[in-house]
């Protein structure tokens, strides 16, 4: 069944679909690239077109784009069903001939774009995990669809990883989703700690990074239990982790500014995951 859905331009001509195909292209400086590399040959288009899907949702809601809502709407569509033709349901449909994609992972990702959109509000820590399932944890059940398992606690304990990969995203860009209006950080920590000013957020950044490693801790259990995609996903869990690392070196948010990795430890990193024999 195909869908005609209002939309800002006009959805059915050709400029419209190429202008879209060209904003789905991945970010060539990812955090994910190397981990990428690292995954057996014909799984790393399949990941690609499915960071790229993701990616290009997130910019549009972060952006404010006039066709976030619209594109969002199209996928969440598409886990009912239904063919709404964008950029997004088209990378869906060719996955899904491939891979057992779990749509209600899917539509629990649109969820948290939905939350973004409107403007989320966070009471409690308790509130903000369930975000991060939105945004983090369906990431980490669809990429277990996609590297396969046997093991029924597979899915939870990469959703537990996926949590701590968008944990990890809020901690390292406080001041930069401060300038776009947005505050990720529980309403009942900030009475605990203070607002999270730089210079000034040291007991904050402790307690949300402890958080943080608790769900890596439980979420690293799953890497062994992937059939495949192992070091892929082992590598871009430690390049992610580091990143909790790299604030603590640099003193729990003393400067303001978004935190970087150096390219030194990067690359260590990706060359140690590189000589590491595939998992067992």
């Amino acid at each position: 069944m195909s869908l005609t859905m209002p939309h800002p331009r006009t959805a059915h001509s050709q400029a419209y679909v190429e202008e879209s195909r060209s904003q789905v292209a991945p970010q060539a400086a990812s955090t994910f690239d190397p981990a990428i590399r690292l995954l057996p040959r014909d799984l790393r288009q399949d990941a690609r077109k499915l960071y790229s899907l993701l990616r290009t949702l997130d910019d549009l809601v972060d952006e404010n784009d006039p066709e976030a809502a619209y594109r969002v709407e199209a996928v969440e569509r598409w886990t009912d069903g239904h063919t709404v033709d964008t950029p997004e349901t088209r990378i869906l449909t060719d996955l899904s001939r491939r891979h057992t994609l779990p749509r209600e992972s899917v539509s629990e990702f649109c969820e948290g774009m939905r939350l973004d959109l409107v403007g989320i509000d966070l009471e409690t820590e308790a509130d903000l995990e369930r975000y991060c399932q939105f945004v983090g944890g369906s990431v980490g059940v669809i990429l277990t669809r996609l590297f396969d398992t046997s093991n029924p606690d597979c899915e939870s304990k990469m959703a537990a990883l996926g949590r701590a990969f968008q944990r990890t995203n809020i901690v390292r860009d406080i001041d930069e989703d401060h300038e776009h209006g947005r505050l990720y950080i529980a309403r009942t920590t900030i009475e605990r700690f203070g607002l999270p000013s730089p210079g000034a957020r040291g007991e904050l950044l402790r307690d949300q990074i402890a958080r943080a490693d608790a769900l890596y801790e439980e979420g690293l259990g799953a890497i062994p239990m992937l059939a495949r995609g192992q070091r892929g996903m082992a590598l871009s869990s430690a390049l992610y982790r580091e990143i909790l690392r790299q604030i603590e070196r640099e003193g729990y948010g003393r400067r303001p500014g978004r935190v970087a990795v150096p390219g030194w430890r990067r690359w260590l990193l990706v060359t140690e995951h590189r000589l590491k024999p595939a998992y067992g």
